[in-house]
């Protein structure tokens, strides 16, 4: 070390020294030694899981939703549903040996402190945020009360929004360095979420887009591609040998129909007489039904006149052309109710809607509903389907003061539509300045949020469940706006804006050519 300076030659000594026996290092990557670095991510992280014990402790072993049901009875007799792929009921088919809701429960909110690690851990060692910027864009998701009542219903909502955060982390952490074996993994992790629920389809195409205005190399689009595909086309497979046909749903014409009940004028369209019977008559307009849902159960919808058993390939053809002849025939119609659903999800308050029975779904309730008795199949009842799977009583249990705590909570503490919308906003503001670049990496959480949005209005009507997983997205490209890279390019879109003789003036020490 001759000809070091003292100063340098002494660090590099303390720094080879070896460290004193039973001295405890000062950094290491311990649980404790990671919260002392994370103070504040550790603080909000313990609280988020702090209220989902409470929320678990409260209403045991889970909460129920209309659609619990079906997804349990795939689980217990494994087929292709008609209505929704099934890549929920293949997770309560992986937990089954257990006969534990609770613990279907407590893996849903695992996935959700999971997700806002994922963000913490993005938006710190990519992205170059403070540690209290990185943990107020988790906040979010770990303390909507909404979002923990989500997770602890028995509904796929929680897996799909957990594949989802994994499929941009992984995209956003490695950037354009991405290896065809990660684009391999996001492949199959965007083929998960799809058999999850068929909103995932317009991801991959997002994703791809995103790869083309990175100019990923091709091997990585074609490994992403194929592994998404694998899944896919597994399920059809199942999906043909079972209705006749490749797919992965009968039911998207019926939804489609639903949707455009709002305002199809039979008049106008002049359908064929097939599809008469989805008239009032054959030569009014469309019954108005309260809600879009109404058209598909409601006994006294014109849908309930096809002389076919519900959910059929014949039904579903057949209401998806008149729906596809509505939308055409109408198509500033269809635009203002897709609208009208969409900007719905920015209400500051959360307005009950569909229906009272369905928005007290969405809240930790005061009473404990009986299980329905809604025939599954020809010997099984939703209830003792639902028996079975637990082994037990899976009727939920509310046990105070956790229930009444977490109840409380719920009143006061969600995510309004508004700051919803406000978010997305400033995700939004922060691209402007880089469009010519397609707004970096911000782009990918946000159009993929936006579009999650935007799907379940223009293919079916709006529901509070579809929001949620949107919004680690939202705040994650509302987080990197804030980010070290787009202050940068913001810097040099606006240099590049000036005069010479401007920047000489702010800058009269530097060459203005230079600058």
């Amino acid at each position: 070390m001759a000809g070091a300076p003292p100063e340098k030659e002494m660090r590099v000594t303390v720094a080879e020294a070896p460290a004193a026996e039973g001295t405890p290092p000062t950094r290491g990557f311990g649980f404790w030694a990671l919260a002392r670095r994370h103070k504040a991510f550790a603080a909000v992280l313990t609280a988020g899981a702090l209220l989902r014990m409470i929320a678990m402790l409260g209403y045991r072993p889970a909460s129920w939703f209309n659609d619990s049901f079906d997804y349990l009875h795939v689980a217990m007799t494994p087929y292709p549903h008609p209505i929704r792929p099934d890549g929920y009921s293949f997770l309560l088919l992986l937990l089954k040996p257990f006969h534990s809701f609770t613990l279907v429960a407590g893996v849903q909110h695992l996935m959700g402190l999971a997700g806002a690690v994922m963000i913490y851990a993005l938006l710190r060692k990519r992205f170059g945020l403070p540690g209290w910027g990185a943990a107020l864009a988790t906040t979010p998701l770990l303390f909507d009360a909404y979002q923990i009542q989500l997770e602890h219903l028995i509904l796929s909502d929680a897996l799909f929004g957990f594949l989802l955060l994994s499929v941009v982390t992984v995209l956003l952490w490695h950037g354009k360095e991405l290896t065809w074996k990660m684009g391999a993994l996001v492949g199959l992790l965007l083929g998960l979420a799809t058999l999850t629920r068929t909103v995932g389809e317009p991801v991959l195409a997002a994703v791809v887009v995103y790869y083309l205005v990175q100019r990923i190399n091709w091997r990585v689009l074609a490994a992403t591609v194929a592994l998404c595909a694998l899944p896919l086309a597994a399920y059809a497979g199942w999906f043909w040998a079972w209705y006749g046909k490749p797919g992965m749903t009968i039911s998207s014409g019926v939804f489609l129909y639903a949707r455009v009940t709002a305002f199809a004028d039979c008049n106008t369209m002049k359908p064929p007489v097939a599809e008469y019977p989805l008239c009032k008559n054959s030569k009014t307009s469309h019954t108005p039904l309260v809600f879009s849902q109404d058209a598909i159960w409601d006994r006294n919808s014109p849908f309930h006149r096809i002389p076919a058993a519900r959910f059929t390939d014949y039904q579903n053809q057949l209401a998806g052309d008149f729906a596809e002849r509505a939308i055409l025939a109408q198509p500033l119609d269809y635009a203002r109710v897709v609208a009208k659903d969409f900007f719905y999800t920015f209400r500051w308050h959360r307005t009950v809607f569909p229906d009272r029975a369905t928005y007290e779904m969405y809240q930790f309730g005061k009473k404990s509903a009986a299980l329905p008795n809604w025939r599954m199949s020809q010997d099984h009842t939703a209830a003792s389907e639902a028996h079975a799977y637990e082994r037990g009583n899976a009727r939920t249990r509310i046990v105070d003061p956790y229930a009444k705590v977490i109840r409380t909570y719920q009143k006061f503490i969600h995510l309004p539509g508004t700051m919803l919308g406000g978010i997305l906003i400033v995700g939004l503001a922060g691209m402007i300045p880089l469009w010519r670049r397609w707004g970096g990496a911000a782009f990918l959480p946000w159009v993929t949020a936006t579009g999650l949005l935007l799907v379940p209005p223009a293919t079916a009507e709006f529901d509070y469940r579809y929001v949620l997983p949107t919004v680690p997205l939202a705040c994650l490209a509302a987080a990197i706006t804030f980010s070290r890279e787009p202050r940068l390019k913001l810097g040099r879109t606006l240099r590049r804006g000036r005069t010479p003789s401007e920047t000489a003036k702010e800058s009269p020490a530097k060459d203005p050519v230079s600058v």
